[in-house]
């Protein structure tokens, strides 16, 4: 069976507009770092999750290059809009910008190596203390496209194959309770969830590990070394 990867926040941008060095040294060179460390990984067979925060270019045109950065990484990849990826419009325009290797992931599911991949970018719980005016709306919202999400993997691949969620926000924080999106990854027969979203010092604030039947992953690149990290599903 083919291996399955994730990799989240990849924040590239090759036209140079936002280089990612100002965040740090971890960032200095870092599509390059991740460019080597994922084609020596991951093999032409193989399935990538990439949860959100792909390009910061503000349009297709000017995503191009990273999205061809991605085009030309070995394995199949599956895609996820992220709170930064402004180049992502209606779906239709997307995928016809998409080489044949990249499928997206919006309000559907994706039979992946062996096993169901379904989600929805998430956003801001409405009682998180960084809440702001207007995201209680944006998180129904995201709360609805995860459930039409699931909704499509029963009619379409039922229960039977294990299920693996990827979102771009993490579902649940540390010394919080859970969001309303573990409990419809609970009752969607979700048994892995990949997330990505933190970075730096906010990658403790994410749970992961096992949690109420459910695993939980941090994919943010900075995370896991800049490396496409294979998933024991």
């Amino acid at each position: 069976m083919a291996a399955l990867f994730a990799l989240a926040d990849l924040h590239l941008s090759l036209s140079g507009a936002k280089p990612m060095d100002i965040f740090g040294e971890a960032w200095v060179g870092h599509a390059a770092k991740m460019a080597e460390r994922w084609d020596r990984r991951v093999g032409a067979d193989d399935d990538v999750l990439l949860p959100g925060d792909l390009s910061w270019a503000r349009d297709l045109e000017e995503a191009a290059a990273d999205l061809g950065w991605i085009a030309e990484r070995p394995g199949r990849k599956l895609l996820l809009r992220g709170n930064h990826d402004s180049w992502w419009s209606s779906a239709s325009k997307v995928r016809r910008a998409l080489h044949d290797s990249c499928t997206i992931l919006q309000n559907d599911a994706h039979l992946v190596a062996g096993r169901v991949v379904v989600g929805a970018r998430g956003w801001t719980a409405p009682d998180d203390p960084t809440a702001e005016p207007g995201d209680a709306r944006i998180h129904e919202r995201e709360l609805g496209r995860l459930r039409s999400s699931i909704q499509f993997a029963d009619r379409a691949f039922g229960r039977e194959p294990p299920r693996v969620a990827m979102v771009h926000y993490p579902p649940w924080i540390e010394g919080r309770a859970p969001t309303r999106v573990v409990e419809i990854l609970r009752e969607g027969g979700v048994g892995t969830c990949v997330y990505g979203h933190l970075h730096g010092q906010d990658h403790r604030l994410g749970v992961q590990g096992e949690r109420d039947g459910i695993r939980f992953v941090l994919a943010a690149a900075d995370a896991i070394g800049f490396a496409p990290l294979e998933l024991d599903v």
